[in-house]
């Protein structure tokens, strides 16, 4: 019987092993590129994180006060809905009641058989009194002829006020789903400065997001007097009293805590900010930096005086409160609380005087 046995392997000669090497390292290489595992993120410098960063926060900024004007928008008609389904509700009411009142009347003639009035008339053993009934039931066939128009123009009335309600019911749904997709743009970029930050250690975080939060200033958290942290800012002007009511309120919020989409009283973002201070001095401001450039009058760089609204970059995506000598308090981003900066520190916009 012929044995079969394994032919003995040669060795490879030193060319064939270095082919085979490199074809083994490049097989490794594709496999590791398709599991994800071959490429690994270039390292930034502190200072090309800082650069990323400050264009994430100021791409959120810019769709947070989309988001802002849209859950405002959102809100308004929220309140449209609800004010025509109560008035609706009223309406049915009503009607519902001049349906009862209409069934009696048929229900009672019916029950008179409806006889002709000139066989009730002869018939009648007291003509005269006769006569008077149905001069009264005239009376009252025009009283319900009125009343059959009435709840013709209510039916018309709850069918306008029902078709109102189903437009402005599907504007609602409209802005709710731009909602989400402003949140999650503000969130998707959030979420990766942060994920840019934690790349750091803890010294470089804190020279790229800022170490002094105040802005180099010590301020007390209460303002009882409106016009010391006026002085403490080293202003010249002295401005209204509801203006340097805001800059008080702004004061003594130094060090909250940044939050989209906040309106205070304990986080806020930065029309937030300035919208809380002057509701705290009996101003209405609107919720968005770009709405609220409009709300007052317009002044120069030259002109601001404390309490003005400074606001920066081309898209009037960001909103301070001038205090005097230059500075500004501010929102700047989730890294950084509420805190008082330069108004040189970001591309100047305009600003707006509305107290």
């Amino acid at each position: 019987m012929a044995s079969h046995r394994k032919p003995p392997q040669r060795p490879l000669s030193g060319h064939t092993a270095r082919t085979a090497a490199t074809l083994a390292l490049a097989g490794a290489a594709t496999a590791t590129a398709f599991d994800g595992t071959g490429h690994a993120e270039p390292q930034l410098t502190p200072a090309q994180v800082k650069a990323k960063v400050d264009t994430l926060y100021r791409e959120a900024e810019a769709a947070t006060e989309k988001y802002n004007g849209t859950k405002e928008k959102a809100d308004a008609a929220q309140q449209r809905l609800t004010t025509l389904q109560d008035e609706t509700a009223r309406e049915q009411t009503k009607l519902n009641s001049a349906r009862e009142a209409l069934g009696s009347f048929a229900a009672a003639q019916y029950r008179d058989g409806g006889i002709d009035p000139a066989w009730q008339l002869a018939l009648s053993s007291d003509p005269d009194r006769y006569l008077d009934g149905a001069a009264f039931a005239e009376r009252a066939g025009d009283r319900q002829a009125a009343a059959v128009s009435r709840v013709r123009r209510q039916l018309r009335e709850i069918e306008r006020l029902r078709g109102a309600a189903r437009i402005e019911l599907k504007s609602l749904r409209s802005r709710q789903a731009e909602l989400n997709r402003q949140k999650k743009t503000v969130t998707g970029k959030l979420d990766e400065a942060r994920r840019l930050l934690t790349r750091l250690t803890p010294r470089q975080r804190t020279e790229v997001t800022g170490a002094d939060h105040t802005g180099g200033a010590h301020v007390s958290r209460s303002a009882a007097d409106p016009r010391e942290p006026l002085e403490r800012a080293g202003s010249a002007a002295t401005p209204t009293a509801r203006a340097a009511a805001a800059v008080a309120y702004a004061y003594a919020k130094l060090g909250s805590p940044y939050v989209w989409g906040a309106t205070g009283p304990n986080a806020f973002d930065c029309s937030g900010l300035v919208q809380a201070a002057y509701r705290s001095a009996g101003i209405s401001l609107p919720r968005t930096s770009y709405a609220q450039i409009n709300a007052g009058r317009r002044v120069s760089r030259t002109e601001l005086q404390p309490g003005d609204l400074v606001f920066f970059y081309s898209g009037i995506s960001h909103v301070g409160i001038y205090v005097g000598n230059g500075q500004m308090i501010h929102a700047p981003n989730p890294s950084a609380p509420v805190r008082l900066a330069p108004v040189d520190q970001m591309p100047f916009a305009g600003a707006t005087r509305v107290a």
